[in-house]
């Protein structure tokens, strides 16, 4: 009765960890900044939010893999807007993000 319990935690342990964003080719060309860091000789592009699953299953995927994903969104989308800069606005919680999108000299 254990076995299939236990086949079960490891196959969900397994998809928790997993990565599901792919970073496309233009969001390859966007930077990420600080959130400190002045872009005053910067156009702004827009807002971005982006949410990802940071549970599966009932289960916390992990922090760093769900961020990642996050910033991924993020690049992708701000090269649609015309951008080459992304700036954080908030902290990854609960699977989502705010960020701000610059077309930087």
């Amino acid at each position: 009765m254990k076995f299939p319990s236990l086949v079960i935690a490891c196959g969900l342990a397994t998809i928790s960890a997993c990565t599901w964003v792919k970073l496309e080719k233009p969001g390859a060309q966007v930077r990420v900044v600080s959130a400190q860091q002045s872009l005053g000789g910067c156009t702004f592009k827009g807002d971005i939010t982006t949410t990802v699953t940071n549970r599966v299953a009932g289960i916390e995927r992990n922090s760093i893999k769900v961020a990642d994903e996050l910033e991924t969104l993020a690049r992708n989308e701000a090269a649609g807007l015309g951008a080459n800069t992304l700036q954080p606005q908030t902290e990854a919680v609960a699977g989502e993000q705010r960020f701000r999108a610059y077309l930087c000299p």
